[in-house]
């Protein structure tokens, strides 16, 4: 899938998380490039989209060695429990060094895990695992 095609599907798969939770899971949903040279920010969807680009390495930290430790299949994802305002709480391999980043501003995963509900809510989010696992994301710059 494109791009384009994969950008409805985040805001699908936020409705649903946020509906199912009853309050946002995530404030911030950005697609990002680390493949070679090409490394960039190719849709972002938040409060702070003049920061994001500069401040990733430093948002990173939490998965910063889960990310970067090799190779990923399409649709794996992972959660950071203790990310704190900024930090990402969440990335999907969305396609090949296409990453999904995802973000709660003002609360942190382990947080979020404690209400019952957060349970129905990650079901739209192994939904969209799901859809990337079988149609990655495919990017030409």
């Amino acid at each position: 899938m494109t791009i384009d095609q994969a950008i409805p599907r985040l805001r699908e798969c936020a409705r649903k998380m946020n509906e199912a939770y009853g309050r946002t899971v995530f404030d911030e949903w950005a697609i990002v490039s680390l493949l070679p040279d090409r490394s960039r920010l190719l849709d972002y969807s938040g409060p702070r989209r003049e920061e994001f680009a500069s401040q990733f390495n430093r948002d990173l930290a939490a998965l910063r060695s889960s990310l970067l430790k090799g190779t990923h299949h399409f649709g794996h994802f992972e959660f950071a429990r203790d990310g704190a305002g900024s930090e990402f709480d969440a990335f999907m391999c969305v396609g090949d060094g296409l990453y999904l980043m995802c973000n709660n501003l003002y609360t942190t995963m382990a947080e979020i895990a404690k209400d019952d509900k957060w349970l129905a809510a990650q079901v739209p989010f192994v939904e969209l695992s799901e859809k990337f696992s079988s149609s990655p994301v495919t990017y030409t710059a």
